[in-house]
């Protein structure tokens, strides 16, 4: 009984130490550099300045419209998949492409030093080999450790739940984003948690929609 409660504690000690460097990743991204290098980086897709609570509430529908819903949540989704069925090659090239997503790489230096910072932390693993061998593709410079793609495969090895993994992500990235525009746009602290309400009122939705169709369709019954 103790070992299973000591397993349970240290999924979550991992879950938690991978969300904790989600924020500052989020609030890099939501400070005013990273939304110009944002903008600049978007291409046709401009994501507005953010100057007031309208303004902010509008950048973070773009973002979840435009990178979190179609690029960061199935990247995670599919990376826990191809840890899953211990698919090595296809979880690399998974990491390559998204090395071609234009929204992306605005903020690829971030993503990939929070992805490597949460790899090491898995080198202990000595039994996964799957682990250990995307760690020597990435320390061999044939993959990135793209954040989203780390913590698909963190799901996967602790056998955490992909739905609440998925959910937790987008409410901490969301948070991180709100935090990094508090401070300076002078946000009192019943906006800020309306705003979290407001614009995470959806992700259950968006979950529940990629996790059906990562699944398939399903047999007709004769």
């Amino acid at each position: 009984m103790n070992g299973m409660t000591n397993q349970h504690t240290v999924t979550h000690e991992v879950v938690d130490e991978f969300l904790g460097d989600i924020a500052p990743l989020a609030e890099q991204i939501g400070s005013a550099e990273g939304l110009v290098a944002l903008s600049a980086g978007a291409a046709s897709q401009k994501f507005g300045r953010v100057t007031d609570l309208p303004s902010l509430s509008r950048f973070l529908r773009d973002y979840q419209s435009q990178i979190l819903v179609p690029l960061e949540l199935p990247a995670i989704c599919r990376a826990h998949g191809h840890a899953s069925r211990y698919e090595i090659r296809e979880l690399i090239e998974l990491d390559r492409q998204l090395a071609n997503e234009p929204l992306l790489q605005s903020f690829a230096t971030a993503s990939q030093r929070v992805g490597k910072t949460q790899l090491k932390r898995l080198r202990q693993l000595r039994d996964q080999r799957l682990v250990q061998r995307y760690l020597r593709a990435v320390q061999a410079g044939e993959a990135h450790a793209w954040h989203t793609v780390v913590y698909g495969l963190i799901l996967s090895v602790y056998s955490l739940p992909l739905r609440q993994g998925l959910l937790s992500y987008a409410q901490q990235t969301t948070r991180g984003f709100i935090s990094s525009a508090a401070n300076r746009l002078r946000l009192a602290e019943t906006e800020c948690q309306l705003l979290v309400s407001e614009v995470c009122s959806g992700f259950p939705a968006a979950a529940n929609s990629l996790l059906m169709a990562a699944a398939g369709p399903r047999p007709l019954l004769g």
